[in-house]
């Protein structure tokens, strides 16, 4: 029970801050998985938690939706998602550990390198990007802050981009979980557990619509950093414990 309720309180934690920046739910959220339920099983109950959080933003930022840029997304994104999310069964417990915490470190550089230099996308632009990220997603279980710079770039801020990137992404999940419940990694005791903690999340995402117009695009960018500096820290060192 003790353990169920540290997921609730962290999932309410990380639903507000997702709700807030478009992202940062499963990097929150995932290191207390790992803990709670092994990596093994982290990875498919989030993949639940994160079909619950996209659902939770878009229907907070309905009107705000581009469903063009929607679509090409989702269009190489499915695909990307469905492959990564057989590539991470085939993976033994540790190595998941070591990819998830060495690619949310590594995403602290590379999410702002690529804002530098990703100048204007074009909406076809967004179908490749789609397929690399939606296959990363599916290893990884999120790629948030790679999409940041990447809606951003195609002209979306705040409840556009929250509920845009939203849409797109839970398209991936859809995929990602179809994928994981055809080969025997989604068993129903996962989806309960997903279902529970996506609970959590939800209520935090729209509470956090509130605070949306007030936040600092600044103060944006350093929260993400250290939120992905300390759980790719601790899931490493999960993995060599």
């Amino acid at each position: 029970m003790a353990t169920y309720l540290l997921v609730l309180i962290v999932g309410l934690v990380a639903g507000l801050v997702s709700g807030v920046v478009g992202t940062g739910a499963t990097i929150i959220l995932l290191p207390v998985l790992v803990f709670a339920f092994g990596p093994k099983a982290a990875v498919p109950i989030m993949a639940v938690v994160a079909l619950m959080s996209n659902v939770a933003k878009i229907t907070a930022w309905w009107k705000e939706i581009d469903w063009r840029a929607t679509a090409f997304y989702a269009l190489g994104g499915v695909p990307g998602a469905a492959l990564g999310a057989r590539t991470m069964l085939a993976l033994p417990p540790a190595i998941v550990d070591i990819a998830l915490g060495s690619f949310f470190l590594l995403m602290i550089p590379g999410r702002h390198w690529l804002a530098r230099r990703v100048q204007r996308v074009r909406p076809w632009m967004l179908a490749p990007a789609g397929l690399a990220i939606g296959f990363l997603t599916g290893v990884v279980v999120s790629t948030g802050p790679l999409s940041v710079p990447l809606f951003t770039a195609y002209g979306l801020s705040k409840g556009a981009f929250i509920a845009t990137e939203a849409a797109g992404s839970l398209a991936l999940y859809i995929a990602k979980a179809a994928t994981f419940r055809t080969l025997g990694g989604l068993p129903t005791d996962i989806i309960a557990k997903g279902l529970i903690t996506g609970s959590s999340v939800m209520a935090g995402t729209y509470g956090a619509r509130l605070l949306v117009e007030r936040l600092h695009i600044a103060t944006f960018q350093r929260l993400l950093d250290g939120v992905m500096l300390i759980s790719g820290t601790t899931l490493i060192w999960q993995a060599f414990r």
